[in-house]
Parts: C-alpha cells; sequence; structure tokens
C-alpha cells in the first residue's frame, strides 16, 4: 500500500469519528459508535458529488465543524511533537496546533474522493467497561484487501475524543513524531513551524488555482 493511500484512509477514518462523536446524544459503546456513524459517513460521502469531485473549501468546512471539536487535538499535537513539546513556549505550542490542523485538513480533501462501495466491520474488542482508554479495530472492506483502521480513543466528560488512528500498522502520531523530530533536531522548533506553514501554504494555492 502506497503512502498516498495510507494517508487517505487515515483521513477517512478520522472523519468518520469525527462525526461519530459529533452525532452521540447517548453514552455508547465506542466501538458501537464508530460503527453506526462511519457506515452512515461513508453513505453520505459516497452521495456527495462535490467532494467527490474534490470542493476542497466544502470538506474544510465540514471537517472543521464535525471533527476538530471532538478530537483532543493539543494531546495529538503534543504526541506528534515528543519530547521537544515541553520545551515550545505557548505562543509555539499554539502555532503548532495551528499548522497541524491544517495540515490534517488539507489531507482529507483527497481521501474522500475514494470512497466507493466500502463498508466498516469491527473487530472484537479488547477492553473492560472500566476502562478509560481504549483501541477500537476495524476494516474497511469493498474492492481489493482490507483495510485494517484501529484507533485510539479516551473518554472525557460527554463523551470519547480520538487522540490517534492505525492503519496496517502505522499509527498517525508516531508517523509524523518521526518526521517532526527530525526537523526540530535540524532547524528548531520554529524551524518545524516554518515548514508546516510552507507546506500548508502551497496546497492552499493549489487547491485555489484547481
Amino acid at each position: 500500500m502506497t503512502t498516498t493511500r495510507i494517508t487517505a484512509w487515515l483521513s477517512v477514518a478520522a472523519l468518520s469519528l469525527g462525526c461519530a462523536f459529533a452525532q452521540a446524544q447517548t453514552a455508547k459503546a465506542p466501538d458501537a459508535l464508530i460503527k453506526e456513524v462511519s457506515t452512515d459517513v461513508l453513505d453520505s460521502v459516497r452521495e456527495d458529488k462535490s467532494i467527490k469531485d474534490g470542493d476542497v473549501q466544502k470538506v474544510i468546512a465540514l471537517v472543521d465543524a464535525k471533527v476538530m471539536p471532538h478530537v483532543n487535538f493539543q494531546r495529538m499535537t503534543a504526541s506528534a511533537v515528543g519530547r521537544y513539546w515541553r520545551q515550545a513556549t505557548p505562543e509555539q505550542q499554539k502555532k503548532l496546533q495551528d499548522e497541524f490542523k491544517v495540515l490534517l485538513v488539507r489531507t482529507y480533501s483527497g481521501a474522500l474522493a475514494q470512497v466507493r462501495d466500502q463498508t466498516v466491520q469491527l473487530k472484537p474488542m479488547r477492553s473492560s467497561p472500566e476502562d478509560k482508554e481504549v483501541v477500537v479495530r476495524t476494516e474497511i472492506r469493498g474492492r481489493g484487501d482490507p483495510i485494517q483502521l484501529d484507533y485510539r480513543l479516551e473518554q472525557v466528560a460527554g463523551g470519547w475524543k480520538i487522540y490517534d488512528v492505525n492503519v496496517l500498522g502505522i499509527w498517525l502520531v508516531e508517523n509524523y513524531r518521526n518526521t517532526f523530530s527530525q526537523e526540530i533536531g535540524a532547524n528548531g522548533i520554529d524551524g518545524l513551524i516554518a515548514k508546516l506553514a510552507e507546506r500548508n501554504a502551497k496546497a492552499s494555492a493549489g487547491a485555489a488555482k484547481s
């Protein structure tokens, strides 16, 4: 599987989970919640021609409204930055979160266009009712080989929140931690911020031209 496909499925997974959290009005087991709403999201995306045609602005608005408010984004960013997070000033931490958020949101547009006839299948949970952090394991099945998707969730006031996603053995946060660590080691925290800002600016300019 290529890096592009892995990123795409990570994005679909995050979108599905974010919408699940947003719609949950009563306490549900995290696996049941993911199964129910992820299926609805895949159905909705499949029927939305504008998203499939690559309407980036619509995707960004959707993700901002449905996904990001229900993700522990500070924990996700801090984990991706790793040991350097504590060395960052509050201003640097905010900039890292802002740029990392844009980076992730931008990846969703390409991912959603790939949704066709996939369905979500849950694997048995390995957790106890009193657990505050769980891993939910699923597969996306359709044409071709099944896509492994695992989710790390934490229970907080009001429900569950995602803080990492795994595709075929690759955890999103750990994957970014390696590249972020290299950049910080070479150019410092401000260097990573600048690199993310540059990447996001190029993606934004490309979307504007399309």
